[in-house]
């Protein structure tokens, strides 16, 4: 499928300013939600630009840094093992979201959110399924997100280094549940969620 079809399609319609929105770090049990809002300019084509989740880590950096230097505006939004606790994983994400529509440097005249509405953002919106594989802006903003929140997940690993997060990024891992089982949960475990929760470890 043709990525740039998707965007170019809106903005015949008369959509210019289009931000492609996508988050990483709904399904680990450890770790912040990343979310990332992306603007490319009409005419970019990016070799190789999909889905994070089907790049390896060594391309996926090459492409975070070409998007970086092409992008007309990026925005980047967190929310962090409290918050998403506090509010639950889908709330957590939309505010990550939001926040990644307000760090960018323009105002969007449309947004494609992955699978995911914004309802109190007051901008045109449209959340298609699997947003990353159907838009050039949504995989840009997917390879932002991911690249982030692995840098970040690298840097927990640093400070917490008996969880190997470097490795598996707080995914649920047999590993990962090992150490989990061995250690007890860290700081940045997820404490709301099951795996966690149903360790029945004190905190």
């Amino acid at each position: 499928m043709d990525l740039y079809r998707h965007d170019s399609t809106w903005r015949q319609k008369g959509f210019h300013v289009i931000a492609g929105i996508d988050e990483a770090g709904r399904g680990p049990i450890a770790g912040p939600v990343v979310a990332a809002a992306v603007v490319l300019p009409d005419d970019l084509r990016i070799t190789g630009l999909r889905d994070s989740k089907k790049v390896p880590e060594k391309e996926r950096t090459s492409l975070f840094w070409e998007i970086l230097v092409s992008a007309c505006a990026i925005g980047v939004g967190v929310s962090d093992h409290r918050e998403i606790d506090r509010l639950n994983i889908l709330k957590a994400t939309r505010c990550a979201m939001e926040r990644a529509v307000e760090d960018l440097s323009v105002r969007p005249d449309m947004l494609v959110i992955d699978a995911v509405s914004l309802p109190s953002v007051d901008i045109r919106q449209i959340s298609p399924y699997k947003g990353e594989s159907i838009s050039a802006s949504v995989a840009a903003a997917s390879i932002i997100a991911k690249y982030v929140r692995d840098v970040m997940m690298n840097d927990f690993h640093n400070i917490y280094p008996q969880y190997d997060f470097r490795k598996h990024k707080g995914y649920c891992t047999q590993d990962h549940m090992a150490m989990l089982q061995a250690y007890g949960p860290c700081p940045i475990h997820r404490k709301s969620f099951r795996k966690v929760m149903e360790l029945d470890l004190p905190f």
